[in-house]
């Protein structure tokens, strides 16, 4: 995935070995870590990005969760279900990134 913030390009410069041991061990936990499919993967990590409360994370995984293939409609219910677990105020942080408000 391409990297959507100069703060993290900036980290993979000053510590390529750091980063590249990051995101083998991101990967293998997708890729090796259970029976769950990337877009599975990419929702949960989306709804962990917006309980969160990072806005950068959650920019993050919005993009992968696109780029994983979920839709639109799929992002938004993903997010509507924080609102049960994490409160109306936490969903409405997270929806107001999604929409980039």
């Amino acid at each position: 995935m391409k990297d959507i913030h100069q703060a993290y390009t900036t980290f993979k410069s000053e510590s390529p070995k750091l980063s590249r041991q990051i995101d083998a061990t991101s990967h293998a936990l997708r890729a090796e870590g259970g029976p769950l499919d990337e877009r599975t993967c990419a929702l949960i990590k989306l709804a962990a990005a917006g309980a969160s409360g990072y806005q950068r994370a959650l920019e993050t995984h919005l993009a992968a969760a696109r780029e994983a293939g979920v839709s639109e409609q799929e992002i938004v219910h993903a997010l509507l279900l924080l609102v049960s677990t994490c409160g109306f105020p936490t969903f409405m942080e997270a929806y107001s990134t999604y929409k980039g408000l």
